[in-house]
């Protein structure tokens, strides 16, 4: 069997395919956990989990505390407003103290790309990234391969499509990284301001056209546009935007009949996604939500876990 060696969770470059299949194995055994009466397990009991966000979280964060719950750890969470970075205190001088407590993970979201590296590099603590900048968000690529994986049983050849900011967005950049490492064709669009120069490195193919992009898709994934990222707007109006970026039933139509529709929220409705696309048979967003809980789970586990986890 495969080992788990890692220590921290910082980008999805530095996991191998075996790796990701590893989490994704972990992942679908803890789904069932969630599905009982009592849905909690002692698998963690006595380790501690500092959720450390500076910057506004829904899913991820409440998807990682209830996944530490369900393991019964110990789980505390930190927002900016209430840390003493608000007096000046620095981010390192922030996870060192918090590291004094000997807590055994810190799970971090911050503005500033490559935060969680730094923190690794000063810290005892393993660092799990929920978000650097416009870098990566690691924990939301293996929960979207989950999803497909459920629904299409293979990634090897499918056809995904990416559309929206590209430039801004974390989650694109760790599914790039992801889907064409278990052999899927990634292919983006979006508008040419948010489409990062050099992105082909990571993999994908960049199209011409949403016509082109959303071809024989298996996978359709919309993004949205990340105004607080942006000092200047790169596009003239949202309405615009939707007439020509956004994913209506009339271009899904160039789509597989099959193919899903995904969505890492929340969703701007009438933007970057029609409210009867988002909420139609096809989509799979909420499949998403339910699927990040057990990925979270796997991460946990594999990271500081042990013994039996039922």
């Amino acid at each position: 069997m495969h080992r788990f060696d890692h220590k921290h969770i910082l980008s999805m470059e530095d996991l191998s395919r075996e790796d990701i299949s590893l989490i994704l194995q972990t992942a679908e055994s803890f789904k069932e956990i969630s599905s009982r009466p009592i849905k909690k397990v002692p698998t963690l009991r006595g380790k501690t989990i500092i959720s450390l966000f500076f910057e506004p979280s829904t899913r991820t964060r409440l998807s990682f505390e209830i996944a530490a719950k369900r393991m019964s750890a110990d789980t505390f969470s930190i927002a900016a407003s209430t840390s003493s970075a608000v007096k000046g205190e620095t981010l390192v001088d922030t996870a060192k103290n918090l590291t004094a407590m000997q807590p055994d993970i810190i799970i971090i979201r911050h503005s500033f790309s490559g935060s969680p590296n730094l923190l690794a590099k000063h810290i005892s603590a393993s660092i799990i990234n929920a978000g650097d900048g416009t870098h990566e968000h690691p924990s939301q690529g293996l929960l979207d391969l989950m999803t497909v994986t459920e629904q299409k049983g293979d990634i090897k050849g499918l056809k995904v499509a990416i559309i929206g900011d590209i430039a801004h967005s974390r989650v694109a950049h760790s599914d790039i990284i992801g889907f064409t490492k278990m052999g899927a064709n990634v292919h983006i669009y979006g508008p040419s301001t948010l489409i990062p120069p050099g992105i082909e490195n990571l993999g994908a193919t960049v199209c011409c056209s949403l016509q082109e992009a959303l071809q024989d898709a298996d996978v359709v994934m919309t993004l949205r546009i990340q105004k607080e990222r942006q000092k200047d707007p790169l596009f003239p109006s949202l309405r615009e935007y939707a007439s020509f970026f956004g994913v209506n039933r009339r271009i899904m139509e160039a789509a597989k009949p099959d193919a899903l529709v995904m969505h890492p929220g929340p969703i701007n409705r009438g933007v970057e996604l029609d409210p009867d696309i988002a909420d139609s048979t096809c989509s799979v967003i909420l499949d998403q939500v339910t699927n990040g809980v057990a990925v979270r789970m796997a991460l946990l586990y594999l990271i500081i876990g042990g013994g039996d986890k039922t």
